[in-house]
């Protein structure tokens, strides 16, 4: 019936059955919406893999719509999406390995389990004086028919026969323990058990049983769960791993930066040295220089005075003395002084 369902959505629309006026409130679905099953969409919903088993999931309570799962296979946010939706389908199928594996446990445990039967009750006087007629029954036709085959009397050595294998067959359940459920619980000693469903096998069974329980949609399906959980498991590992080491190279080449940024500051810091203390030996002569540079001149400049000192000085004591000559000749001719009137 949900096949047929199914098929119909998909040739006429799940809006095949409503009405114009309830076509009007009607949205189409699309594959990221809520009401949509993410498991189907990326790989395969749990609830389809164990229809009519033991471990029938029931149906699944989103929609499965083969249309929004190819929509979404040509989606360009398919890559976007698909670990998010891996990552959803991973968490049910846990859940389901997870009490799986806890039945499995139980199952090895029961099978596991040392039984030691009690010993065999005695047998009773009434059963003790049973087994003693049909044994000397038994004795009694076993001789008779030796005696009919003696004489080629085959049809009745083997009538005889049959009564001697039904006192055999009465002896043995005169002779056998009553069934309880330790004796049960033994025999289930030659259980087998499935690790990947947890079914119950029969040890050393027929190849076909075998075969048949292999090919069964249990099997097939907690397979399909098993591997999908392994190979999810270790692409996460994968990824983690090249993050981890993308991380170290990054932290790597970080490092090398700072080393070289330290380096480069380190080379131009003793380059600045360099400069600076070459500026200062510059500056330094500039000043002893410039220092005996005004010596010199300052020393020039006292030689010239000097010279020029010497020589103007002897024209002035010259003139000095001539002028004093000269104003004594004019007081001795001068009348006042000689006492003369004219």
């Amino acid at each position: 019936m949900d096949a047929q369902r199914a098929l119909l959505d998909e040739l006429m629309g799940a809006a095949r059955n409503l009405t114009d006026e309830e076509k009007k409130g009607y949205r189409e679905l699309k594959w990221d919406d809520r009401e949509v099953c993410s498991c189907f969409m990326v790989r395969f919903c749990p609830h389809d893999l164990f229809v009519n088993t033991r471990s029938d999931l029931g149906p699944c309570p989103r929609v499965h719509d083969q249309k929004l799962k190819e929509s979404f296979e040509n989606s360009p946010r398919h890559d976007t999406y698909v670990p998010r939706f891996e990552a959803e389908l991973a968490q049910f199928c846990e859940k389901l390995v997870s009490d799986l594996d806890r039945k499995v446990r139980r199952g090895r445990e029961r099978l596991d389990q040392e039984v030691e039967l009690p010993p065999p009750p005695p047998i009773t006087p009434e059963k003790a004086e049973q087994l003693s007629v049909l044994e000397e029954k038994i004795k009694i036709l076993l001789e008779q028919v030796e005696s009919l085959g003696e004489v080629g009397k085959v049809d009745e050595a083997e009538a005889l026969m049959r009564k001697v294998e039904s006192l055999n067959a009465e002896k043995t359940v005169l002779t056998q323990p009553p069934q309880t459920a330790l004796s049960m619980l033994t025999q289930e000693k030659k259980m087998a058990l499935c690790e990947i469903c947890g079914s119950f096998l029969i040890a050393n069974d027929a190849l076909e049983r075998a075969q048949s329980h292999i090919t069964g949609k249990q099997h097939i399906g907690y397979g399909m769960v098993r591997d999908f959980l392994s190979e999810y498991k270790t692409t996460v590992e994968k990824a983690k791993e090249e993050e981890r080491l993308a991380r170290e190279k990054e932290a790597e080449e970080r490092r090398k930066q700072r080393e070289k940024e330290t380096e480069s500051r380190s080379r131009r810091s003793s380059s600045n040295d360099r400069d600076r203390h070459r500026d200062r030996e510059n500056s330094r002569d500039r000043e002893w220089n410039g220092k005996y540079r005004d010596e010199g001149r300052g020393a020039d400049r006292r030689w010239h005075g000097d010279h020029r000192n010497g020589r103007d000085g002897g024209r002035t004591r010259n003139y000095d003395r001539d002028s004093r000559k000269e104003r004594d000749r004019s007081r001795s001719r001068s009348p006042i002084r000689h006492g003369r009137r004219r």
